[in-house]
C-alpha cells in the first residue's frame, strides 16, 4: 500500500479565520440524484472533489446525523456543511530546545516532548514541533509537507510524547512516506491503562474512522474506516485484588489517527489521563495518584521508531525512555 502516511490528517491544518457552516434545504423532487452531485449545484463555490473531501471527513450533516459518503442518494431534508477556517500565513521558527537523537543531512530524529503539537493546528498557531524544526533546520527542511507542516512525515498527538523522524530533504520525505505507506516502520508504544486487558498479549484488528457522532473522535467502525491492527503485550499489572491499571507494550501494525488510544478504549482499557477515548472513571485509588501527580494527558509514549534510512539504507533504530511524567505514574501505581 502506497498511499499518504495514515499518521496525517489533513483535517488538523485549519488554524485561523472563521469556520463556515452552509446549509440547504432538499425537497423530494430534488433527491434521488447522488449526493454529492445533488449538493454541488446548491454549492456553486465548491468543486465537486473539494465537497467529497469534506464529505469523507464527516463535515456534512443530514438532518442532525453525519453522512461520509457521498455517493449515496440525495434524501429530502436538511444539510449542513461545516467548512473549516482557512490555514493561516506560514509558521514562523522558533528557538525552541529539541532532543536530537539523530542527525545527517536528510533526516532528524528527536525525542518529542509531551504537550508539543507536531505542527500549527486549531488552538495550536505556535511551539510546534514545525516551529522548532524551522529554526533548527532553515531552508533545508523538506517542503512537501505543505506550508503548515513541512518536513513532517507522521505525527504524535500533541500530548503524546516520543520519537519522530522529520525529512529535511524532498529525497528522503518521498522515501519515508513510502516506508510509513507500506507500514514498513517499527514502533513501539508505552501505555498505562485503566484496569488490564483480559490476555497477556493480543492483537486488536478492527476498522477505524471518523465516529459518526463526533466528527473530533475516531472510532471502531463496522463499515468504511481503514484497517488497524495493533499488537500489545502485558508488561506489568497494578492492584492487589484485581487490576486496576496495567503497564502495556504496543506495537503499530499500522498507523492510524489516534490508533492506540482507540483500540484500548475498544478493549475496555482506556489511556489513564485521556480527556477523549477514556470513557468512565479509574479506581479511587488510580484518581487519588492522578490528581497527586496532576497527570492530565493520555499515558502514552512512542518509546521505539525503527526503519530503513530512504537515502543510505542502513537499518536505524531509536528508543527513548518514558519521560518523568509517566515514569512516576507507574512507580506510584505500584504502591497500590
Amino acid at each position: 500500500m502506497n498511499d499518504t502516511p495514515d499518521d496525517i490528517d489533513d483535517d488538523d491544518i485549519a488554524l485561523e479565520g472563521e469556520a463556515e457552516a452552509l446549509t440547504v434545504t432538499l425537497l423530494p423532487e430534488q433527491a434521488g440524484d447522488r449526493l454529492d452531485r445533488a449538493l454541488t449545484v446548491h454549492f456553486p463555490d465548491l468543486s465537486r472533489a473539494r465537497l467529497q473531501a469534506l464529505i469523507a471527513e464527516g463535515r456534512l450533516s443530514h438532518d442532525g446525523t453525519i453522512v461520509t459518503d457521498g455517493k449515496h442518494k440525495a434524501k429530502p431534508g436538511d444539510y449542513s456543511l461545516n467548512i473549516p477556517a482557512p490555514v493561516s500565513a506560514n509558521p514562523e521558527p522558533q528557538d525552541i530546545a529539541l532532543e536530537i537523537l539523530f542527525e545527517d543531512a536528510h533526516l532528524i530524529v528527536i525525542n518529542k516532548a509531551p504537550g508539543m503539537a507536531a505542527h500549527p493546528a486549531p488552538g495550536t498557531r505556535d511551539g510546534t514541533l514545525v516551529n522548532a524544526l524551522l529554526f533548527h533546520c532553515g531552508d533545508s527542511l523538506s517542503g512537501i509537507g505543505g506550508v503548515v507542516r513541512p518536513g513532517i512525515v507522521h505525527r504524535l498527538d500533541k500530548d503524546t510524547s516520543g520519537v519522530m523522524v522529520a525529512a529535511k530533504s524532498d529525497v528522503a520525505h518521498r522515501g519515508l512516506s513510502e516506508l510509513f505507506g507500506r507500514h514498513d516502520i517499527d514502533r513501539e508504544y508505552k501505555a498505562v491503562v485503566r484496569g488490564a486487558p483480559k490476555y497477556m498479549t493480543g492483537t486488536v484488528n478492527t476498522r477505524i474512522g471518523r465516529s459518526h457522532h463526533d466528527r473530533k473522535k475516531m472510532a471502531v467502525l463496522r463499515g468504511g474506516g481503514r484497517e488497524a491492527t495493533t499488537h500489545y503485550q502485558l508488561d506489568e499489572v497494578f492492584g492487589i485484588t484485581k487490576p486496576l491499571a496495567a503497564l502495556l507494550t504496543c506495537r503499530l501494525e499500522t498507523g492510524r489517527t489516534h490508533q492506540i488510544r482507540v483500540h484500548m478504549a475498544h478493549l475496555g482499557c482506556p489511556c489513564l489521563g485521556d480527556p477523549v477515548y477514556g470513557s468512565g472513571a479509574p479506581a479511587r485509588e488510580v484518581q487519588e495518584i492522578l490528581r497527586e501527580l496532576e497527570f492530565s494527558r493520555q499515558a502514552l509514549h512512542a518509546g521505539v521508531l525503527g526503519f530503513v534510512h530512504p537515502i543510505t539504507g542502513e537499518k536505524l533504530k531509536f528508543k527513548a525512555k518514558m519521560p518523568e511524567d509517566m515514569t512516576e505514574l507507574v512507580e506510584s501505581l505500584k504502591e497500590i
